[in-house]
């Protein structure tokens, strides 16, 4: 993994660079960054760029044995430590090296459900248990084999119950060109004994702009489908990646025949189009669903006089303009609401025909006789 083939990241690529450069590498640094940024891809091109034979002004050369072997996730100074599904207490992340090499290789922009996916998981817990810290312990004991740094890439530390503080001692006194790079996503869910004892490394969002021009040129898209796949994708570059593969996605025109149909009290032919959203599979329920949240969200901001800060292409522009002269802020966020609760339900299997008929009628309500929940995080235009 090469510094080049990650998207965007420009800051936090050159201030890794740099860290080399001026010989302030930190034996213990945390790449925090929301499912998506690439925080793990850059982890992966940092400890290549670091082992590399021949280092360029801004990369890794891609060419040298050292780069060849990390290419293949098969350098013998790079070891990984994961969250696996264990069946047995003793099983460790060597156990699954090769699901892991596979899947990482794959999708650098890997998330949990997608690793699950490359594991017999059944209904297991993924952690990281204590024979995992005891193998890392071993294996970072021994001084490097060929690299100048031994590293350790530890993704997802938040899976460390209690038995991560066995590992304080190492990180805080580690043998000599030892380096752990721990990849996490949720600050609040890393032990603090082990948080203290990191250098810290934010790794942002990427930005609509960044993966829509990815998608352009990398993965061949048209204009108009990675314009809506990065309007959806929020800044993670990994739900960008998962709605590329599904059959449709073009939710724009479906959802507002929906809001249409809800607005004009249309009760029968409001059941056929809930038997439609039923039989698009779960996936592409869920990308509608959260198309419909970030679509209804840009209303909002139109509303507000915001329209500055509105991502839509031309046409889905020109729709949310004409929907919010007859929206407030208060139906609108009524409506993400009752999405929002969508989502939840349908990542958990709820039945969509009775889910998606109730969430029409909850819709119909609000729109049709301007009625919304009382509450304070409603409120009125």
């Amino acid at each position: 993994m090469q510094f080049k083939q990650i998207v965007g990241q420009a800051a936090v690529k050159q201030r890794l660079i740099n860290s080399v450069k001026e010989n302030r590498v930190s034996h213990a640094q945390l790449f925090l960054g929301p499912e998506g940024s690439g925080s793990l891809a850059l982890a992966v091109a940092y400890a290549q760029y670091l082992s590399c034979l021949d280092k360029q002004p801004d990369d890794s050369c891609g060419e040298c044995s050292s780069c060849r072997k990390y290419q293949k996730l098969a350098h013998p100074d790079l070891h990984f430590s994961y969250p696996f599904f264990a069946k047995h207490k003793d099983d460790t992340a060597i156990t699954f090296i090769e699901q892991w090499r596979e899947a990482l290789l794959a999708t650098p922009y890997l998330n949990l459900d997608i690793w699950r996916s490359y594991l017999d998981a059944e209904n297991k817990q993924a952690n990281i248990n204590i024979a995992e810290c005891h193998q890392i312990i071993k294996k970072l004991s021994f001084k490097p084999f060929e690299s100048a740094y031994k590293i350790l890439i530890l993704w997802l530390p938040e899976y460390l119950d209690k038995e991560g503080n066995s590992l304080l001692k190492i990180i805080e006194e580690p043998q000599p060109n030892t380096l752990f790079l721990l990849v996490a996503q949720n600050q609040d869910q890393i032990l603090n004994t082990i948080l203290s004892r990191t250098q810290l490394i934010k790794v942002p969002a990427l930005t609509y702009d960044e993966i829509r021009d990815e998608l352009i040129s990398q993965y061949h898209q048209t204009e108009n489908t990675a314009a809506e796949l990065a309007y959806l994708s929020n800044g993670n570059f990994t739900d960008a990646l998962l709605m590329m593969q599904q059959d449709d996605k073009s939710y724009h025109t479906l959802f507002v025949q929906w809001l249409r149909l809800c607005f004009a009290n249309k009760g029968i032919e409001l059941v056929g189009f809930v038997d439609q959203l039923s039989k698009m599979g779960r996936e592409n329920q869920k990308n509608f669903v959260r198309y419909g949240i970030n679509f209804v969200r840009e209303c909002c901001l139109l509303i507000a006089g915001a329209g500055e800060l509105v991502h839509l292409p031309a046409s889905e522009l020109e729709t949310a303009q004409k929907l919010s002269t007859i929206m407030n802020i208060s139906m609108n966020q009524a409506i993400i609401a009752e999405l929002e609760k969508a989502h939840y339900h349908v990542e958990r299997n709820a039945n969509p025909k009775i889910l998606f008929l109730d969430v029409s009628l909850q819709i119909m309500s609000f729109l049709k006789l301007k009625s919304s929940p009382q509450g304070n995080q409603y409120i009125s235009n």
